[in-house]
């Protein structure tokens, strides 16, 4: 089935701030919806408190080392990255509030979406320090460096590019929070994750539900901005110290790879918009969702071909340990 969308009479009138004006209502609706059903909840309330004693320093304390950690190597590799992720929350701010604005709906979103953030590094700070889950010093290094670089969109061009990459990463933040749970070998840490993981879905409803908007106001531009942001999408922690290592480490212990990327982070959020099914769009719509469908078919068997890889890894590492054991 083809749906058809009203075309916008020439998507070079679409500007910004047309748009911005333009989705204003449907920002409050959202924002309103979301209220509503977000929870509040303590960050303090997640962290086991009792676990902590003092480190190493001015107060005497206990050096870490890594035999106090009750999380899995994987697990620790993945909490330092998505912990360093939500550190860059000031520089995120910055850029969601110069391209959206700090009027109106918009700016009450963006405000109450940065306080919901920050309990997400505060809760997971507290928690692997008090738990002794990796090296606090190691950390707070990383988190100097990775903070002094700052951070810059890839989309900070264009709102509209903005809105689809957000829709994108926050569901991929979502998805890494919980497979990092999941695989973290300890309950305390795996409800902490969930917790940040429900918030992470709610923001990712939000603004899948401003590109639905967008795409029927402007449906070729929005097409081009998805496209965009699909063949060039970067997780905002990229720029971190050992992002390429850690990302290879994450992907090889199933918290985020390409597999997990296609099936679990693309493909829900176009089909939920029913984006390939999209008709009624002019030249540049059209083309947009031609290369979108073929980057998709690229992308699968490049997630295949990893999928086996992984596979026949696996497969050695259980035959290295069954030649072990015999």
């Amino acid at each position: 089935m083809t749906l058809a969308t009203p075309h916008a009479p020439g998507s070079e009138q679409w500007t910004d701030a047309r748009l911005l004006y333009a989705l204003e209502e449907v920002v409050e609706k959202e924002l309103n919806r979301h209220l509503k059903v977000a929870k509040d909840w303590m960050p303090h309330e997640y962290v086991p408190w009792s676990d902590g004693r003092n480190f190493d320093g001015p107060l005497g304390g206990d050096p870490w080392r890594p035999e106090q950690s009750k999380v899995t190597d994987i697990g620790r590799t993945a909490l330092v990255v998505n912990l360093l992720t939500e550190d860059n929350l000031p520089s995120y701010h910055h850029e969601i509030a110069t391209l959206f604005g700090r009027d109106g709906a918009w700016g009450t979103w963006v405000h109450r979406w940065t306080a919901e953030e920050g309990r997400h590094g505060i809760v997971m700070r507290d928690y692997l320090l008090t738990s002794r889950a990796v090296d606090p010093v190691k950390l707070e290094e990383f988190r100097m460096a990775h903070m002094s670089e700052g951070f810059e969109s890839d989309n900070r061009h264009s709102m509209l590019h903005s809105v689809a990459y957000v829709a994108f990463q926050e569901l991929a933040t979502r998805i890494s929070h919980r497979n990092t749970g999941h695989q973290s070998g300890d309950p305390v840490c795996d409800r902490m994750l969930a917790r940040i993981a429900t918030d992470e879905n709610l923001h990712m409803v939000f603004y899948r539900n401003l590109l639905r908007a967008a795409f029927e106001l402007a449906p070729d531009r929005t097409m081009s901005a998805v496209r965009d942001v699909v063949v060039n999408f970067r997780m905002p922690g990229h720029g971190m110290p050992g992002f390429e290592r850690a990302a290879a480490q994450m992907a090889i212990g199933g918290i985020y790879n390409l597999r997990i990327h296609h099936d679990d982070v693309l493909q829900p959020v176009l089909r939920h918009l029913k984006v390939m099914e999209i008709g009624g769009l002019g030249p540049e719509g059209l083309k947009a969702q031609e290369e979108l469908g073929m980057y998709l078919d690229g992308l699968d068997g490049e997630a295949r071909r990893l999928d086996e890889r992984l596979a026949a890894r696996r497969a050695r590492i259980e035959a290295r340990k069954a030649a072990a054991a015999s």
